[in-house]
């Protein structure tokens, strides 16, 4: 049976969240919800979150599921607001407790464990979950991070990062764990999934010629059009394609907050002995200045 799927999109950082849907019995899931930060200020809210929220409660939705297709870099997640909201089970790949291990000593968070336990059900590949008279069915799809899964239900894919709309090609491969020959190879798994399923992708960023954001496409479009991957592309041509381009793309903006939050299910981190909270922000100093050193 096919999910009823509503897409929830966030300007500010280009992210696609979706609010799938079994018709059937009203059992729905999340998948890359966003909590609103400002870096500027550091500012958080949840109104992007509290919208799809809404939506649950205005269709008198179960929610059973918040899904993570990866541990993202370019948005806080707020899984775990929706899970204090709701009750709802925070899911992801097993493979997250590599980035954990990554990211845990750069950021000094001595409160989470490498053992993936911020989430509340790690999937590997082949892994089924229950939704309602459907299903929701896990490929381990990793080359952007060693974690990243799709989801597949009924004829629809989820596949977060890895994939972007065709005119706009795939995701970087330059993160810690991250690998472009990986990455196609991922890709062409999903390129072997029927031609009419639908794909819903994590991000859009309106390239050059068009001036409307989208997130959904097929199997079959990517085949024919995606401009770093569509059939003809062989591994060699992908990866050098890929390492040229991630050579010259600087970090996201938000890939510090990010990363410390993200690990931890999109916690914050415990708060200080006067109740605030601090995010780190770990400073690299480049080789050509002289480093300040404390009197």
């Amino acid at each position: 049976m096919s999910p009823d799927v509503q897409a929830f999109f966030d300007t500010a950082t280009s992210t696609a969240t979706y609010l799938v849907i079994d018709p059937a019995t009203k059992t729905a899931a999340i998948i890359d919800p966003v909590l609103d930060f400002e870096p500027k200020g550091a500012v958080l809210s949840t109104a992007s979150a509290d919208r799809v929220l809404a939506a649950v409660r205005d269709q008198g939705l179960t929610l059973a599921y918040v899904l993570e297709t990866h541990a993202h870099a370019d948005h806080l997640s707020a899984a775990d607001y929706i899970r204090r909201e709701t009750g709802a089970r925070v899911v992801i790949g097993a493979e997250i407790t590599r980035v954990q291990k990554a990211f845990i000593p750069l950021f000094e968070a001595d409160d989470v464990s490498a053992d993936g336990a911020a989430f509340d059900i790690l999937l590997k590949e082949g892994d089924v979950l229950p939704l309602g008279a459907n299903s929701i069915a896990v490929l381990h799809t990793p080359g952007h991070t060693p974690a990243c899964v799709t989801y597949l239900v009924g004829d629809a894919a989820f596949v977060g990062d890895t994939l972007f709309m065709p005119d706009y090609g795939t995701a970087r491969a330059d993160f810690p764990g991250g690998d472009a020959a990986t990455l196609y190879r991922s890709i062409r798994k999903l390129m072997d999934l029927p031609p009419e399923t639908r794909v819903y992708v994590g991000h859009d960023y309106l390239p050059p010629g068009r001036d409307s954001f989208r997130w959904q496409t097929t199997v079959a479009e990517q085949r024919a059009g995606n401009i770093h991957v569509h059939d003809g592309v062989d591994e060699a041509a992908f990866v050098r394609m890929r390492q040229a381009r991630d050579a010259t793309l600087a970090p996201p903006t938000l890939i510090l907050p990010s990363l410390q939050v993200n690990i931890r299910a999109g916690a914050m981190p415990e708060p200080s002995a006067s109740g605030r909270v601090f995010l780190k922000l770990p400073v690299t100093f480049a080789e050509t200045t002289n480093p300040v050193r404390a009197a």
